[in-house]
């Protein structure tokens, strides 16, 4: 193990269980205690390199399966790529992705600074943070709620992440322990809420959205992903997972459709390689998607932080 790598460990991972909570002899001493989590959640607020980010930006989904962590990576390069300095925190504790998407290797360790702070692993001119920088590819987080939202408040709090215009939070799915963490213990500017067209997406999206509106954030706006397929041989388009869902519920909730995105093989063989779709192909119809995507949450934020008049993209 490298030395990086205990540290990261004592890190995130502080304390040991004793006792009873030994049960039939199995090893819990990867859990953080419950104390330390507490006093994290209780501080975050006063550390240096969370008041130096300018927007937080949750993108979420109400379900798995939907393109949200390659959508929340393309977005991210996307903002960076227009000149705005982004951070981007994979606060999926359980499936953690964005290490592989960013093409980093497992062996990869954010530097421990005081042995309180970590400096963000930086690849294609964003800075990030993972628990795929803290553990390898086949650790489970065998973790209780509190316990992984221990950790999201520590990769959040305790990352130096320095001036940061926009930080993307890539979400894990659905409306639970994490997404309520994150709500409460950092000032999240606003969300936006990924979907495919298909009903049983659009069902779980809703969610998602009147989640959002239940904790006083705001919803920036859906992407429609894999709105349309597109064959890799002949060009041919076909909506196989339905069409108008995002227009539907845009309308519905009142909150703008920002993009639609293709279900295109190219997508997945460069987030596979590590070469985002934003990095690969950056003249690209598809980067110039996600470019305009980021383009539109920018306003919607900036137009937030000015007071101005709801904005509606159409």
């Amino acid at each position: 193990m490298y030395a990086s790598e205990r540290a990261a460990r004592r890190f995130v991972m502080p304390g040991r269980r004793r006792g009873p909570e030994r049960l039939k002899g199995r090893n819990y001493s990867v859990f953080p205690s419950v104390f330390h989590q507490e006093q994290l959640m209780s501080t975050i607020s006063s550390h240096a390199g969370v008041e130096r980010i300018k927007y937080i930006v949750a993108v979420a989904s109400g379900k798995g399966g939907v393109g949200k962590s390659t959508t929340a990576v393309n977005l991210a390069l996307a903002l960076s790529a227009l000149g705005h300095s982004t951070g981007l925190l994979d606060a999926d504790i359980y499936g953690p992705s964005q290490a592989k998407m960013l093409g980093l290797d497992e062996t990869v360790r954010p530097r421990i600074i005081e042995q309180n702070y970590m400096e963000p692993v930086e690849a294609h001119g964003i800075k990030s943070m993972s628990m795929g920088y803290l553990a390898t590819d086949k650790t489970p987080m065998v973790w209780r709620g509190p316990m992984a939202g221990g950790a999201l408040i520590q990769m959040l709090g305790q990352t130096l992440w320095s001036d940061l215009d926009v930080l993307i939070v890539d979400m894990p799915p659905g409306t639970g322990d994490i997404q309520l963490t994150l709500a409460q213990k950092a000032a999240v500017s606003g969300a936006v809420i990924v979907t495919t067209p298909q009903d049983i997406a659009l069902l779980d999206a809703r969610k998602g959205i009147e989640m959002f509106r239940k904790v006083d954030i705001p919803v920036l706006g859906i992407v429609e992903n894999m709105a349309m397929h597109i064959c890799s041989n002949c060009g041919h388009k076909e909506p196989i997972f339905g069409e108008g869902g995002g227009e539907r519920v845009s309308a519905e909730y009142s909150v703008p459709l920002l993009g639609a995105l293709p279900l295109d093989r190219r997508i997945r063989e460069e987030t596979d390689s590590g070469q985002p779709t934003v990095v690969r192909d950056p003249d690209g119809d598809i980067a110039r998607e996600y470019k305009s995507i980021a383009e539109k949450i920018m306003s919607a934020l900036d137009g937030l932080e000015g007071g101005g008049p709801e904005i509606v993209f159409e």
